[in-house]
């Protein structure tokens, strides 16, 4: 899969406070890529550098392996957890100003422009102030100015902070569908729900060192524990006496009428055999492999990371 944006070796200080340590990573292109860490973690330094607001002290960052440069801002997408608008001014005129600070000429500004506030329901607000919206609707109205003219990557800082549950699903589609159009999406989230629906793959950064990175699936994987949960019909317990005996019966209760139980196997062969023990002796009705959450493995990795007392 080939590379849209690579970090080799970043490293940033403000003062006294090392806010990257050496961070390197790989973004693949057309990915949904989230930026995970506790904060504080350097997420945000790093978006910054991304978005060329402020520069490494060490080490590079490269776009489709050209290291970056002003010529990239043309080609990127940020939409900052402190949102920026300009109060005084009207959301039709500050939307246009900011696509052709992007390179956008008026008349295809405004072409795209009428397209998305038909799309978000806001052809009504083109003349009000943005001091005159809610948070909420300020919030679509940077988004639509993020994602105006096309980026090929697309930086988010916490999207979804000031928007219902209806206008983050309406954000969420709307990403979904930049992505399938080849939208490369860096996201910088603190909702591990959106992790798990959305990113294909993951870095995670805690005190300015990066900690995990990679496929979501391959890190989930990684981190299974072969905890089994497995739906029997059987008298209580009863299955304790048929498994193997390298099996741990770490919980076995009765559920909507019939027994479930959780099982610690060691290997793939204990499932074959613990099923096959089922089977003959009782009436299977499910088995699932417990994956651990990305919450679970974030969790687990930050706890590592904090100095013990």
């Amino acid at each position: 899969m080939k590379t849209l944006l690579e970090l080799h070796q970043v490293s940033k200080v403000y003062g006294t406070h090392k806010a990257l340590d050496l961070v390197s990573m790989q973004v693949p292109a057309g990915s949904v890529f989230g930026l995970l860490g506790p904060n504080g973690a350097g997420k945000t330094s790093l978006l910054r550098i991304i978005n060329r607001i402020t520069g490494p002290d060490s080490g590079e960052v490269y776009f489709l392996g050209e290291r970056l440069n002003a010529r990239h801002s043309a080609r990127i997408g940020y939409l900052p957890e402190e949102r920026g608008l300009y109060k005084k001014m009207e959301v039709g005129e500050q939307a246009l100003y900011l696509a052709q600070l992007k390179g956008m000429s008026r008349q295809e500004a405004l072409r795209r422009l009428k397209d998305w506030f038909e799309r978000f329901e806001m052809k009504d607000w083109w003349k009000k102030r943005i001091e005159e919206l809610s948070k909420g609707m300020q919030q679509k109205v940077q988004f639509i100015v993020t994602v105006l003219h096309e980026p090929e990557l697309l930086v988010l800082d916490e999207p979804f902070t000031g928007f219902d549950p209806i206008n983050a699903e309406l954000i969420r589609k709307e990403l979904e569908s930049l992505q399938k159009k080849g939208t490369t999406i860096l996201l910088s989230t603190h909702r591990m729900e959106s992790v798990e629906s959305m990113c294909s793959h993951i870095a995670l950064i805690d005190r300015s060192k990066k900690l995990l990175e990679g496929p979501v699936r391959d890190i989930r994987a990684e981190y299974r524990q072969h905890i089994y949960e497995l739906d029997y019909s059987g008298a209580e317990q009863a299955i304790r006496f048929d498994l193997p005996s390298h099996a741990v019966l770490l919980t076995d209760v009765e559920f909507e009428g019939h027994r479930r139980a959780r099982l610690k196997l060691p290997d793939e062969l204990s499932v074959n055999s613990a099923v096959r023990t089922v089977i003959n002796n009782h009436s299977l009705i499910s088995l699932r492999e417990e994956i651990p959450s990305m919450q679970q493995i974030f969790i687990q990795h930050v706890n590592q990371n904090r100095p013990h007392a």
